[in-house]
């Protein structure tokens, strides 16, 4: 592993990795920071990851693509996704020691894109603080949106730090579950953040621009499995909006990956080279040509 007070990088996701346990019993390597870094990385950007977990979690998947900084903690937060008639119920054990601005390693303020993906409410709101206005901000705040029981089952709870966070952030990609379906909540969150996503799963989503709501269309695909698409939607996103894409070609390019994510299962889920160069991504023009350029983020 790079020593993270010297490594270079240009994508920095904070949160909870997780053990998720499939139907079958087995834990495979999960959470927003593993489906966030492994696309990033796909996308051709040199990844950090700060993330919590006990001593004897296995890494590897996450160690040989990104700097990883682990914070010690006597346990790994763990998931099991049970999904019924196409709604997904969650249930959440042991979990991991939360995140705070002490875990981020100096040279990494500047990091040119961040994004908090907390899972559970790990993320301390005190990160946004400590990068807002310095570099890309993007959140995907379901962590921030749900709590549990005593048997662990996850349930919705208000974001009660939304109004302080919301105007920090550069963009903020939810999921209309996040929500319960509420769209007048949705517009209520708009109002506060500039660039706001809701992905709607087959149906697509809206991308709110300063309030204002655009529709945009769902790739049709057979799905697989639908989890990590909306973290693997959100970091294409925070990519591309902050290559210099306009919002709307920047959801194009996101439903795009995430529409192949379905396709496979787990990790294997996030982007291949190929699916990379089929979804291409329109800049904005460069100043004084009359032509957009279409790249992908990978290419600069």
């Amino acid at each position: 592993m790079i020593n993270p007070t010297s490594a270079s990088i240009d994508y920095l996701v904070i949160g909870h990795v997780t053990h998720d346990i499939l139907s079958d019993g087995r834990r495979v390597l999960g959470g927003t920071v593993s489906y966030a870094a492994l696309t990033a990385a796909a996308l051709g950007r040199s990844v950090g990851i700060v993330t919590s977990a006990s001593a004897d979690a296995d890494l590897a998947p996450l160690d040989t693509l990104a700097t990883l900084v682990r914070c010690p903690s006597p346990s790994t937060t763990t998931f099991e996704n049970v999904y019924v008639n196409g709604h997904r119920e969650q249930y959440v054990y042991t979990p991991a020691a939360p995140l705070t601005p002490v875990a981020i390693p100096d040279p990494w303020l500047k990091t040119p894109i961040v994004h908090l993906g907390p899972i559970m409410r790990e993320c301390d709101p005190a990160l946004a603080d400590y990068y807002a206005g310095k570099t890309f901000l993007g959140l995907t705040p379901q962590g921030w949106m749900r709590s549990s029981d005593a048997r662990g089952h996850v349930f919705p709870t208000p974001w009660v730090e939304a109004g302080h966070l919301l105007p920090l952030a550069s963009a903020v990609v939810l999921s209309i579950e996040d929500i319960g379906g509420d769209w007048d909540l949705a517009a209520h969150f708009a109002r506060q953040t500039r660039v706001l996503v809701v992905t709607c799963g087959w149906d697509g989503g809206t991308l709110f621009l300063d309030g204002r709501p655009t529709a945009f269309p769902a790739v049709p695909v057979k799905q697989i499995d639908p989890t990590g698409a909306g973290d693997i939607f959100a970091t294409a996103f925070f990519i591309a909006m902050a290559s210099g894409a306009r919002p709307l070609a920047a959801t194009s390019f996101a439903a795009c990956l995430a529409a192949r994510s379905v396709t496979r299962v787990g990790l294997a889920s996030t982007p291949l080279p190929d699916e990379v160069a089929a979804c291409p991504l329109e800049l904005n023009p460069c100043e004084g040509s009359g032509e957009p350029k279409v790249r992908t983020p990978s290419q600069g």
